[in-house]
């Protein structure tokens, strides 16, 4: 998310991209997106209703300027929000750019059944969401559990009917 990046010059777009196919999954899609809440949401409502798409990672415009806005755009979308991501990030954060952490709004959750990581855009944030949290999650042989082992139940209905 972002109004001074393009495909040609987006390297924690390409970190991510690099990251995630070394680690064997496929990339379905990928955009630029200029920091304006409705055309983030646009993207992310396309992307977590496409069926194809099981994960969406999102990374900028989540600092505290008027242009970030990427929280906001995204937030109404969760149907649940996973607050240990934003956490733990922030905490793993703090041993490189101590507490300048304070300032990042990233999160995580669930939407229609498509896990939703939202990252700062910085290189080291990236790299740090990635190696250190995302990518264990992504994961199925990480114990004593993962994201990857919820999937098939993400849509799970929220209330059984009553059996007699």
């Amino acid at each position: 998310m972002s109004d001074r990046r393009t495909l040609a010059d987006d390297p924690s777009g390409d970190c991510l991209e690099d990251r995630l196919k070394t680690a064997g999954h496929q990339l379905q899609d990928r955009a630029i997106c200029p920091d304006d809440r409705y055309q983030v949401r646009a993207v992310v409502s396309r992307w977590i209703a496409d069926e194809t798409i099981d994960v969406v990672i999102t990374s900028g415009g989540t600092g505290l300027t008027g242009r970030d806005g990427t929280p906001e755009a995204i937030s109404p979308l969760l149907d649940k929000r996973i607050e240990g991501f934003g956490e733990l990030f922030r905490v793993l954060s703090f041993d490189t750019i101590g507490t300048s952490t304070l300032q990042s709004r990233c999160l995580a959750g669930v939407a229609n059944g498509t896990i939703v990581f939202v990252l700062p855009g910085s290189l080291d944030a990236v790299q740090t969401a990635w190696d250190r949290l995302i990518q264990a999650q992504l994961n199925v042989e990480t114990r004593p559990c993962n994201l990857v082992q919820l999937m098939p139940r993400l849509k799970e209905p929220i209330d059984k009917p009553a059996t007699p």
